[in-house]
């Protein structure tokens, strides 16, 4: 058989195989087809199983993408999270508040699943910390952004894939006491500073994580009796109003503009997850020049490895 290598006809097949082009990006089987120019060849695999990677025939392919604060990884693990993982959740998945050091997990399940895993830990064991599973290699890995506080508690991881630079960020959180709410606000001016010197080098920005800021009142269950809790807080809602003035989209709200879409919900009473009575406080955002690339998005709460869920985008090339 044979065709022109344009020709729009041409499908990839592989033998006692299917897949879903959409979800699953690398499939085993026993039979495999290679393309080279101007011919088409299909070659029997009898006595091995062979990877087919989509990337390899398409040099741009979509990016999915999770954003997802496990409190805790060992927990988490403990709940089915490597199960949930062995579902092809995401190309990349991007952690925060793992509360582990790199030496204290088994990697083998990671690997076994075809990701890369990438971590930056806090000094401070079960404590903060980031981490990024990725079954597309990145180009470069960056750790922390030069502010020493915050890198001690390893909450900022980035990595570079092509022309896309993917920041992973665990934002502080105030609602221990007014001394943490006065380090967040330090944070916030020290990251957007950091942000925008970034945008600079890397127009193609997915900043991704747990902000712990509820943006606007559609982002939480209960607005008015919010007002002065720590994550809902005028100054901090200022911040992000000023944050999505400076270029950056939030790509869930692209896609849905409907309420009552949540990624937390308080452990202190057992029924408010149950009666989905959360806050948006997970987000995927990404820079203006990326806002044309986004073609779904998602929040998955019936996700229950922790107090939050698993939040996605996926983005064409």
């Amino acid at each position: 058989m044979l065709l022109w290598w344009n020709d729009p006809n041409i499908l990839l097949f592989c033998h006692n195989a299917s897949f879903d082009d959409n979800k699953n990006r690398n499939i085993l089987v026993a039979g495999c087809m290679f393309l080279v120019p101007r011919t088409l060849f299909l070659v029997p695999c009898v006595l091995c199983l062979v990877t087919c990677n989509l990337h390899l025939l398409y040099e741009n392919k979509l990016m999915r993408i999770i954003s997802y604060n496990v409190n805790g990884l060992r927990a988490a693990i403990s709940k089915g999270f490597l199960d949930w993982l062995g579902t092809d959740p995401a190309d990349v998945i991007c952690l925060q508040e793992t509360k582990a050091q790199r030496e204290n997990i088994d990697h083998k399940p990671f690997h076994d699943l075809g990701y890369y895993d990438y971590w930056f830990s806090a000094q401070k064991k079960g404590y903060s910390g980031v981490a990024i599973f990725t079954k597309i290699k990145p180009d470069n890995v960056h750790y922390g952004t030069g502010h020493r506080v915050s890198d001690d508690e390893g909450r900022v991881l980035q990595l570079d894939f092509d022309d896309v630079h993917l920041v992973n960020a665990y934002f502080p959180s105030g609602t221990t006491g007014e001394e943490r709410q006065t380090f967040k606000y330090v944070w916030l001016d020290e990251f957007f500073t950091y942000l925008g010197e970034m945008m600079t080098k890397y127009p193609k920005t997915v900043l991704c994580g747990d902000y712990n800021i509820a943006h606007k009142n559609i982002d939480i269950h209960n607005p008015k009796g919010n007002v002065k809790t720590s994550g809902f807080l005028p100054e901090e809602r200022a911040w992000m109003d000023k944050f999505f003035a400076h270029g950056w989209i939030d790509s869930f709200r692209i896609r849905h503009p409907e309420p009552h879409r949540y990624s937390w919900w308080s452990q202190r009473f057992p029924r408010v997850r149950a009666n989905n009575k959360g806050w948006r406080i997970d987000y995927i955002n990404v820079t203006e020049s990326l806002k044309e690339n986004i073609l779904d998005a998602e929040i998955y709460p019936n996700i229950m490895h922790s107090d939050h869920c698993p939040v996605y985008v996926e983005l064409k090339p």
